[in-house]
């Protein structure tokens, strides 16, 4: 695997973890509700979503750990699983999710959550052609 796609896959983890910065954020009750979730809730989300945004906070950093240890960044022994099927897995779930904030009636976040899913999907799609199957 060439070295250079360790580039985009460092560019994922950083779009994933400010993501997962920001679902933290509103786990704890910040008020920016209409960037996330459908952007249906102005102020503070309602409990059910800020404890969804726990669990989804933890999985955007589960994310970004896969495309450091798929193109070498870190190593570890940690995963069973090949990690060239996660990374496929994550890239078709953020090409769902860009086309979910696309569509979502909150301007705010079609305005900032679109960009950062669809480049975070880009670069993922990158990363899953150019190193290859297995």
């Amino acid at each position: 695997m060439a070295d250079w796609m360790q580039v985009p896959a460092i560019l994922i983890s950083i779009i994933l973890g400010a993501i997962a910065i920001f679902q933290l954020l509103l786990f704890l009750g910040f008020p920016l509700g209409e960037y996330g979730w459908g952007g249906k809730h102005a102020g503070v989300l309602p409990p059910r979503l800020r404890m969804m945004s726990l669990p989804s906070a933890v999985l955007l950093v589960f994310m970004s750990l896969i495309f450091l240890i798929h193109t070498h960044v870190v190593s570890s022994d940690l995963l069973v699983m090949p990690t060239q099927i996660l990374v496929w897995i994550i890239t078709i779930f953020l090409a769902v999710n860009t086309l979910g904030n696309l569509a979502s009636k909150s301007k705010k976040e079609r305005l900032v959550m679109t960009p950062l899913s669809g480049l975070a999907c880009l670069l993922s799609l990158t990363v899953a052609i150019f190193t290859g199957i297995g």
